[in-house]
């Protein structure tokens, strides 16, 4: 239950701070007092859309703060703890808006807005002025039924198999839009490959090129050089290795007589072999040189062709073999096209018969809470002064043409959709002998309301909502009606406590806690108030809902009457 609710410089709320009580909480007050800013602070907390218009004039933010008695709760103690939020059997919820932006906390933590908005549709249930006009539209008539525990587990099996079947056709797709696109291209790839096998491309060949192009290109340099240095070190008559020998035998001799001659030797002999090795070496590397102009211009041939491939595709070699590989797999993918959508094919035929599958258990399960939703609410309508109210969920498959139809239902082509493959309508007669009409077309805004409140009244039994919230539910009823619609108000509130704005004196006389919510000028600024009433005062209220501002003696025993026989009954 919400124990506390503290607002701050929210829209003509200055600073306020209420607790409420279990079961029935009234709020009652002049239009335009502040109750729906009230409702729209706690739409705040429970994660809702900010506006910064909300930030009351002169302040730098609004804040809006709600106390929540939690209990034990699986669902919520698991998404606190992955948002690292500490669990305790009362929940803070806060939230601050700025004109920059807004922040949310749960137990003075700071929480994203959607997780804020996950814990507050476990514990929340908001219906506010203009919710019952969903109602009106069939396209929200599922959601009427798809909370309920018996259908939350087919549709998520639902889900999973209908996710495999959007990627498969997926795949169908792009599948087939690349057998077009590459029937367009197949033609250019024959012949990129064929051009592309046929240079007969290495990686490391253009290295390979450039190496022995420059030895061509240098073959009489090093034919020369080489010569020189066999010539320098050999054939001269004062060659470099006869030089060194003299050398080295002018050192022996020195040697003995001084010895430090002898470090000399060792260095005069190793250069000796040095040079002898080189001159070897170059002799050698004579024989290898060749002169071959017809070799060099073949190779420069094939490199101008490596360059011209390269340009032409702006790959480099490496990237060239590698865009072969590619575009041969395109082509044998081009060849056997038939063969892989043939395949893929015949995989959505099988998950078809899946999805088929787990989307008749959806519709069964839909179908029986449809019909045990519609009996509930024409038990609840009766008490609503609705005594012959015949109440129809209706499912239906989505029967479609045959192009469109992804399984196949009683023999029929289905649609199917995330949300499965029905379309759920709501149908309903409130005269004994009429037979049941789409409710858009039918129903009064004074029906809408208790078929609205009826449903209500059932979710909360069936999923344990611990405070639902109801802005002018009363909307186009009055007088016997309006009683009515208050005591199953106060019937749902022995399950879960209810907070409810109304102007309608015969609900707000059943409440076990009335507030009144009232303008006053402080300080020269009009400000909203919320007052806790007291037996008495609670007795002037209903008083003055019955009768207006000029309340009466007649007014008063009214409605001390009206509390006393709906407080004592109920």
């Amino acid at each position: 239950m919400i124990q506390s609710l503290y607002i701050k410089d929210f829209a003509l709320i200055d600073e306020l701070e209420v607790s409420f009580e279990e079961g029935l909480n009234i709020l009652t007050g002049q239009t335009g007092a502040g109750k729906s800013i009230i409702i729209g602070a706690l739409n705040m907390i429970l994660g809702e859309r900010a506006d910064t218009e909300v930030i009351r004039q002169g302040s730098d933010k609004a804040i809006t703060e709600a106390i929540l008695s939690v209990g034990k709760h699986p669902e919520i103690e698991k998404l606190l703890e992955e948002n690292a939020v500490e669990v305790r059997p009362e929940l803070i919820l806060r939230r601050e808006i700025r004109s920059s932006g807004s922040r949310g906390f749960i137990n003075d933590t700071p929480v994203t807005i959607s997780v804020l908005r996950q814990v507050g549709n476990y514990l929340v249930d908001l219906h506010g002025q203009h919710d019952h006009q969903l109602l009106l539209k069939e396209e929200n008539h599922r959601n009427v039924i798809d909370g309920f525990e018996h259908i939350v587990a087919k549709k998520q099996a639902y889900r999973q198999e209908y996710e495999k079947m959007v990627s498969l056709r997926k795949e169908l797709r792009k599948l087939k839009k690349r057998e077009r696109e590459l029937e367009e291209k197949v033609e250019l790839f024959r012949f990129q490959v064929q051009e592309l096998d046929d240079a007969d491309l290495d990686p490391n060949e253009e290295e390979e090129l450039e190496t022995e192009m420059h030895l061509l290109d240098n073959a009489e340099e090093l034919d020369q050089k080489a010569s020189s240095i066999v010539k320098i070190g050999q054939e001269d008559e004062l060659n470099a290795v006869g030089l060194l020998n003299q050398i080295k035998l002018h050192l022996e001799d020195l040697s003995r007589i001084e010895p430090e001659f002898a470090n000399y030797l060792d260095e005069i002999s190793s250069a000796r072999i040095t040079i002898q090795e080189t001159v070897q070496f170059a002799e050698r590397y004579r024989s290898r040189i060749e002169f071959n102009p017809n070799r060099l211009e073949e190779l420069r041939s094939r490199q101008n062709e490596l360059n011209r491939l390269q340009k032409k595709y702006q790959r480099s070699i490496p990237d060239l073999i590698e865009y072969l590989h590619e575009i041969r797999k395109e082509l044998s993918l081009a060849e056997n096209f038939d063969l892989e959508i043939e395949k893929m094919e015949a995989k959505i035929e099988d998950q078809a018969q899946t999805l088929a599958n787990v989307a008749q258990k959806l519709h069964s399960a839909r179908q029986k809470v449809g019909e045990r939703v519609s009996r509930q609410v024409e038990e609840e309508l009766s008490d609503l002064g609705i005594p012959h109210a015949e109440f129809k969920v209706r499912v239906d498959w989505l029967v479609v043409s045959e192009e469109r139809g992804w399984i196949t239902a009683e023999g029929q082509p289905v649609e199917c959709t995330e949300h499965g493959c029905d379309e759920v309508s709501l149908y309903i007669s409130t005269n004994k002998g009429e037979e049941p009409k789409p409710l858009a077309k039918i129903a009064s805004g004074g029906e809408i309301s208790r078929v609205m409140l009826a449903l209500k009244s059932i979710i909360a039994r069936e999923q344990s909502l611990p405070v639902m919230i109801f802005d002018e539910i009363d909307t186009g009823i009055s007088g016997e009606i309006s009683e009515k619609v208050g005591r199953t108000m106060r019937r749902l509130a022995q399950k879960c406590q209810i907070m409810a704005i109304t102007h309608q004196p015969q609900i707000a006389s059943q409440a076990h806690k009335h507030y009144k919510v009232q303008k006053v000028e402080e300080k020269g600024r009009t400000v909203s108030r919320i007052v806790p009433l007291g037996d008495n005062e609670h007795i002037t209220e209903v008083a003055g809902l019955m009768s207006g501002e000029d309340i009466t003696d007649a007014a008063l025993r009214s409605a001390r009457e009206l509390i006393e026989k709906n407080t004592f009954t109920n």
